[in-house]
């Protein structure tokens, strides 16, 4: 029985990306959206190209996820407090090394402006 090439590498491809779905995608793994209340200055960070919103408060900064600026985007440099589900990222470098921690806050219910 002759194996043709070409079949060959797409059952190991497809091999390749199973393996790396059930690693990647474990939904065990990843924590939960917690519910949170948040008070802080609301602050924009980053550069011209890449501008982020962040609420400043705590000793944390809790990012807010581009599709939910609109909401904050008035409010810039006052201090709120807003309700939202925290996810917490734990960032890696390309070696493995741990980076830090990213929060970010989404489905975000302004409570309270300051």
């Amino acid at each position: 029985m002759v194996i043709n090439k070409r079949y060959f590498l797409i059952v190991i491809f497809f091999l390749f990306l199973i393996q790396l779905g059930f690693t990647f995608g474990n939904r065990e793994t990843e924590e939960k959206p917690k519910t949170i209340q948040v008070t802080g200055i609301v602050r924009l960070v980053g550069s011209d190209t890449f501008p982020e919103i962040v609420i400043s408060g705590s000793g944390y900064e809790w990012y807010v996820p581009r599709e939910e600026r609109s909401k904050l985007n008035n409010l810039q440099h006052r201090t709120v407090t807003v309700e939202g589900e925290e996810t917490v990222l734990q960032l890696m470098f390309a070696n493995g090394m741990p980076a830090g921690t990213r929060r970010e806050l989404k489905n975000i219910k302004i409570i309270k402006i300051h």
